[in-house]
């Protein structure tokens, strides 16, 4: 329980960790997970062998760039847009593939990370000068905002490593709809939908053998501690994943070991920990052909496209608008 009622924060991180502390059931955002060792973290992750989202988009992207970028590309070169870049990794194949064919475009990552797009733009200037880069340091639906800016040529969005899996079907509707509003007729939006699949495939990915999406999920413990003054002991919480193949959710949660009492300084905050209490952390969608098309269909968007992997695993779609 708190031990009163805060209602002026210092910071949105300050705000979400109160509102989602003292929620019944308790949660955190994700987002929050990624600073300079989320970050980290993130991209071991992507290195796992049990993590086959990132291997299936990069075959994809790998096998299909000649076919990708010629949908891409537009009568006075477009501008790629790409929400959520991280590292760039599987991104650098088109890359790669659009300035050997000399095309016209600019290359705009938006990630919340500064610290990620630093990285990616260091390294793209050391692997491939000649891209134009502007990186966009903020949150989706900031960014989008700027989007509307970008009207004067053809704009190709790009949403990889199912990053709209994140987001309730509810609450993906109200983002496709947020990207639909700044597109032209002749925009298009290349995102990616991780596939339904064995349950066991599925729950492999998000709770590896080495414990590095444990302690990616606990790094929301280990930030409060370092930067609200927090006495979590990560130890004390343990890491689980479910799926419900009927739903295609898959949630991750920190699990209390033990009875205990967390104080965080800066929030005046102390709540209290029954053992087996949760604190819901992370969601990742699955989908398949259906309703990937009622979502997008539900956003004024149509399927226009597709690609997959060998497997089925996984899908990049093209979406249109109406």
């Amino acid at each position: 329980m708190k031990n009163n009622i805060k209602t002026r924060f210092s910071s949105a991180f300050e705000e979400d960790v109160f509102t989602g502390l003292t929620s019944n059931p308790r949660y955190l955002l994700s987002k929050y997970i990624y600073d300079k060792k989320g970050d980290k973290l993130f991209q071991d992750i992507m290195d796992l062998p049990e993590y086959y989202l990132t291997n299936c988009e990069f075959d994809i992207l790998r096998n299909h760039t000649a076919e990708i970028v010629e949908k891409f590309t537009g009568h006075e070169g477009f501008d790629l847009i790409e929400l959520g870049a991280g590292d760039g990794k599987k991104t650098k194949l088109l890359l790669k593939y659009l300035v050997d064919q000399n095309l016209d475009f600019n290359y705009l990552p938006v990630d919340i990370s500064q610290n990620a797009l630093e990285e990616l733009e260091k390294s793209l200037k050391n692997e491939i000068p000649e891209v134009p880069i502007k990186i966009q340091q903020g949150t989706y639906f900031e960014t989008l905002e700027k989007l509307s800016t970008f009207n004067t040529r053809k704009k190709v969005i790009l949403v990889l490593g199912s990053n709209i899996g994140n987001l309730l079907h509810e609450n993906a509707i109200d983002f496709l709809k947020h990207i639909q509003e700044v597109m032209s007729m002749e925009d298009m939006l290349f995102i990616g939908f991780d596939q339904k699949k064995h349950p066991q495939k599925i729950l492999d990915a998000y709770n590896d053998a080495s414990g590095v999406t444990e302690a990616f999920n606990k790094n929301l413990l280990v930030r409060i501690n370092s930067e609200l003054g927090g006495n979590f002991n990560p130890d004390q919480f343990l890491h689980w994943e479910t799926y419900n193949p009927e739903t295609g959710t898959a949630k991750s949660f920190l699990v209390s070991k033990i009875d205990q009492d967390i104080n965080i300084e800066s929030l005046d905050l102390k709540i209290h920990f029954d053992p087996w209490q949760t604190i819901h952390t992370e969601i990742s969608q699955k989908y398949d052909d259906a309703v990937v098309k009622w979502l997008a269909e539900k956003a004024g968007l149509t399927v226009a496209d597709c690609f997959m992997d060998e497997n089925n695993y996984y899908k990049n779609y093209i979406f249109t608008k109406k």
